[in-house]
């Protein structure tokens, strides 16, 4: 009965699978690059793809990006991962998710293999079954009533639970892979198949063969006859280990098949360096032979025959072997769905055990670097902190020669691979560098009144005075592209702020960014601060450092819509300062001065077309066409060799028009415009809040009526009247410098400089006061009495 059951629902879930299946398969093949597929095959609905993947076993990979090149893989799954949380039956829809994902590796050309635990839970639910079933046709016939007594259920022994329940498991596995059109083989082993050595050849010859033919071996101990776990002198040596469970097997097997990655799946994120769950528990991202002493080792799972510290001496030997491994979690219902995929993509997932340490620290390591280099500069006095910036000030000139060379280096690697906006904002310049100079020590005058401000004094009664201060926000990420120029102005605004600092540049300005880190230091040693700010030189992904939402207080994208758009998508747990799309708009009313308009869209458009505070739509005041205001506008443009785009309306006012948009909310970062007609001053709103990104809007008139009205319902962070749209600076504005411009509505809005990089905190100075003492029989009353606030000296 119970069989019969098993075996409509094995069916029936996959199907009901196949479509979400389908198109997982899909969206995730279109990842590989055309030029590295050899060719496509289809078997049923779903694309078979090889991908090229070459690689010469011997030595484990050293990095994480590089297990995109992993060819052969191991997956163990542990007993935790396959069973459902009463140990009786499979978690279904969590092993179809890994079927998936082993699926789609296979599809593209990877030898993907199993090592799998829950035949004995799926035959305890089967033997279970069949005993109570058992037990209440006996119990009916001998009471002749339908009444049932409560029955009780005897321990069932693990080697007939396996028994039971190895055909069931395997007959599952096949009906889900034959969803994605691939064959899974069975192969049952123990301990003597290791040591025996014929039988040893004859499982590696037939594993072999089964890879060869695209079929997924699932491996499993046969714990229908496996003897019980003895003591033995297991992992001594790459030639000797013992197969006394799957953790053990799965390490034996990848060495064996000369693996390039195991991937073992528990029910912990990865390796702790204390029991998961307690206090100071820290997640290991990369463990190293040798680290063992750090860790302490809490009890094993609710399931299975190993513990953690099983798993790191089977990781150990697998990697002394010189296969790759991988701890990471397989059952969390938010990551269980990728967890496979993403690891072989190099995320940053579980702990990765490599023999390679990093020459410096590792991202982790700078973050609480940054913390408490960062709280011990908001503790210097505010003299100190403009000390430092006015010597950073001066070193960027003293040492403009090294930065300059420097830079002409990453240009010259640049060359050909970057479009020519981007080598724009490479390039640096001596006229930059003294911008730069002038702007930091702007930045080092208004420090003197930023951190420990006091916004507000209140007595709340007598002897209890309430104070609000400013302070730091804490550790600071900035992701910046092809601005070299961008970190020493964002290291001032932190180092004047209070702020630890994480900074992860771009590849194409790396010898530029080494220089200005190297020189930031230098300015902070003069106080004994100089690792509150950290360059992220490792291989971390954004996505990856998005996460570190333990060690991040604030993520500040510069950079390009996409990437900002990527990182707020990546970011969990991290507020995100910045804007997806600057799409500038500038409106010439029909009361605009000729001579005004040209010179206005000129520096708004061409003067630095791919910055963010560039002009991207130019909207004409329909009563301007066909005048010679409107002439001037178009002949300029066509000197400064813009190409024009037409709006809809624009489009349908001439006979022959330039290209019709494609899209009226488009941020073209070039010598490109989009020009389009409206009818009055509200149309243009109407058109900016419904095609805008809250960035920069113009608006050019000589009536100030319109252009008050203009400047108070366009709800954007800046808006000028009369002015160029690359006015929205923090630099123009007076801020010194900026660390980005902020289209959102909390916190901070425009060109965020000092005033945004700073958050507040209440304290509140009593003689022993208790809040019962303000009951409604109490002695004391509120007073919530305004006190003037001390003015601090500046000078």
């Amino acid at each position: 009965m119970l069989s019969q059951v098993c075996r409509s629902g094995f069916q029936s879930f996959p199907q009901r699978l196949l479509p979400w299946v389908q198109s997982t398969v899909l969206s995730r093949s279109r990842r590989i690059q055309p030029s590295a597929i050899r060719h496509v095959r289809s078997w049923s609905n779903i694309p078979f793809i090889t991908v090229p993947l070459s690689r010469t076993h011997g030595k484990s990979f050293a990095h994480r990006s590089e297990l995109k090149h992993a060819k052969r893989i191991v997956v163990k799954l542990g007993s935790a991962v396959v069973t459902r949380g009463d140990e009786c039956g499979l978690a279904l829809g969590r092993l179809a998710s890994i079927v998936e994902q082993v699926s789609v590796l296979q599809n593209q050309g990877r030898e993907m293999m199993l090592v799998t635990s829950g035949a004995v839970a799926f035959g305890k639910q089967r033997l279970r079954h069949e005993i109570l079933l058992s037990q209440s046709v006996r119990q009916a016939l001998h009471s002749g009533q339908n009444h049932l007594k409560e029955m009780a259920i005897p321990v069932l022994e693990a080697r007939a639970c396996a028994a039971a329940g190895q055909s069931g498991l395997m007959a599952l596995y096949e009906a889900m892979f034959t969803q994605y059109s691939i064959c899974a083989a069975q192969i049952l082993v123990t301990n003597l198949d290791f040591h025996d050595e014929q039988k040893r050849r004859n499982l590696n010859g037939t594993l072999h063969e089964l890879l060869r033919m695209n079929i997924v071996p699932i491996v499993n101990t046969n714990d229908a006859v496996v003897p019980p776990a003895e003591p033995n002198s297991d992992l001594q040596g790459v030639n000797v280990i013992s197969v006394k469970d799957n953790d053990s097997l799965a390490a034996r097997l990848a060495v064996e098949m000369k693996t390039d990655l195991l991937i073992v799946l528990s029910d912990v994120e990865g390796l702790f360096d204390s029991p998961p769950g307690s206090d100071d528990a820290k997640l290991i991202d990369i463990f190293y032979p040798g680290d063992q002493q750090s860790v302490t080792f809490g009890t094993k799972s609710r399931v299975g025959m190993g513990g953690m510290e099983a798993k790191v001496k089977a990781a150990l030997w697998a990697l002394q072997g010189g296969t790759s491994v991988v701890i990471a979690n397989g059952t969390h219902p938010k990551v269980s769905g990728h967890v496979i995929t993403d690891i072989v993509e190099g995320k940053k997932v579980g702990t990765f055990f490599s023999e390679v340490k990093p020459a410096g620290p590792t991202v982790e390591q700078q973050g609480e670097m940054a913390r408490s280099g960062g709280r011990m500069l908001a503790t210097l006095e505010p003299e100190q902190r403009a000390e430092i910036i006015h010597h950073l000030a001066d070193l960027l000139t003293d040492q403009r020669d090294e930065i300059l060379l420097a830079n002409k280096k990453d240009l010259e690697e640049a060359e050909g691979r970057l479009a020519t906006p981007l080598l724009k904002r490479l390039s640096l310049s001596t006229s930059k560098l003294n911008s730069l100079a002038i702007g930091l020590r702007q930045i080092a005058a208004s420090s003197q009144e930023s951190v420990g401000r006091v916004l507000r004094r209140t007595r709340i009664a007598k002897d209890l005075e309430l104070e609000q201060v400013t302070v730091p926000i804490g550790v600071l990420l900035v992701i910046f592209e092809s601005r070299p120029d961008c970190l020493p102005q964002v290291a001032a605004l932190a180092i004047a702020s209070g702020n630890g600092l994480l900074l992860k540049g771009g590849k194409e300005a790396s010898h530029s960014n080494r220089i200005l880190h190297l020189l930031t230091q230098e300015a902070l040693s003069i106080h004994g601060v100089k690792e509150a700010v950290q360059l992220v030189n490792t291989r971390e992904e954004v996505e990856d450092l998005c996460r570190l939402d333990k060690m991040i207080d604030l993520i500040i994208p510069r950079g390009s819509s996409q990437l900002v758009r990527d990182i707020q998508k990546a970011a969990k747990g991290i507020p995100v300062m910045g804007h997806s799309e600057g799409i500038c708009h500038m409106y010439v009313d029909s009361e605009a001065s000729v001579d005004k308009v040209t010179r206005l869209v000129r520096d708004s458009k061409c003067e630095y077309p791919a910055a963010c505070n560039a002009l991207e739509t130019l909207l004409i005041h329909r009563d301007l066409l066909r005048t010679p205001l409107f002439d001037q506008i178009i002949d300029m443009l066509r000197v400064e060799q813009v190409k024009i785009h037409a709006g809809p309306k624009f489009a349908s006012y001439l006979t022959f028009s330039p290209s019709e948009v494609k899209s009226l909310r488009t941020e073209y970062g070039d010598l490109e415009l989009c020009i389009e007609v409206v009818d009055s001053v509200q149309d243009a709103i109407d058109h900016i809040h419904k095609y805008g990104s809250s960035h920069t809007d113009v608006i050019v008139t000589e009536n100030e009526k319109t252009a008050e009205f203009f400047l108070q319902h366009v709800d954007s962070a800046c808006v000028f009247w009369n002015a160029s749209t690359r006015f929205s600076d923090g630099y123009r504005f007076g801020l010194g410098a900026e660390v980005g411009i902020s289209t959102s509505r909390i916190h901070a809005r425009g060109p965020v400089g000092l005033e945004g990089l700073l958050t507040t905190k209440w304290l509140l100075r009593g003689q022993d006061h208790v809040v019962s003492d303000f009951s409604e029989h109490g002695s004391l009353k509120y007073l919530h009495e305004n006190l003037p606030i001390p003015q601090r000296n500046t000078n």
